[in-house]
């Protein structure tokens, strides 16, 4: 399969990691990419983890299942590092984007030895600050974003303006707040 990223995302029920991931494949189908966004569904509930994943290709992608070996991890509730082992399968040449008000080395002890790239954001922070709630799954998704390079930044902001007008056509006071979180968040990602 000729250049294919691979994503998979770890949150708990109720956070948005299935709705970044959706809006993501959506914004990287925009690209004109080949996408696959879908969550893992097992007996969910709010609070309870939860996995998504995403495939975004240059080719129509025959494969039809999770990802074991990803590119990039994302995870949207730092708590999971200690339940979960987000690193399994995570490849050096990626990297993994952590929902943290810590640095990116105050984490990697917790990597189990982990040695690719280490990412962190303050999600909550951002979204508090533009939202006025805690609604990670924004910041995470441009995050993921930044990081991953799977598009310029202006065509995320364009693709997420269109689709959050779409989504959001009930309730248009939340467009500028998402839009200000997402542009906010394009900027306070930390790591190498």
């Amino acid at each position: 399969m000729g250049n294919m990223l691979e994503i998979r995302w770890h949150g708990r029920g109720g956070q948005g990691a299935k709705t970044a991931s959706l809006l993501l494949a959506e914004a990287a189908f925009d690209t004109g990419k080949f996408i696959q966004g879908f969550p893992e569904y097992g007996p969910e509930r709010m609070g309870a983890p939860i996995t998504a994943y995403n495939r975004i290709s240059d080719e129509r992608c025959p494969i039809h299942s999770n990802i074991y070996e990803p590119d990039y991890v994302v995870v949207v509730d730092e708590t999971l590092i200690d339940v979960v082992d987000v690193t399994a399968g995570l490849k050096e040449t990626g990297g993994i984007i952590i929902n943290t008000s810590k640095t990116p080395e105050e984490v990697k002890s917790k990597l189990k030895g982990y040695k690719g790239g280490v990412y962190t954001i303050d999600a909550r922070e951002i979204s508090m600050a533009t939202l006025g709630r805690y609604f990670p799954n924004t910041p995470m998704l441009a995050a993921v974003v930044k990081v991953a390079k799977i598009m310029d930044e202006d065509t995320l902001i364009t693709s997420m303006e269109k689709s959050f007008h779409h989504k959001f056509a009930n309730k248009p006071h939340v467009i500028a707040p998402n839009m200000e979180a997402l542009k906010k968040s394009l900027s306070e990602v930390k790591g190498a």
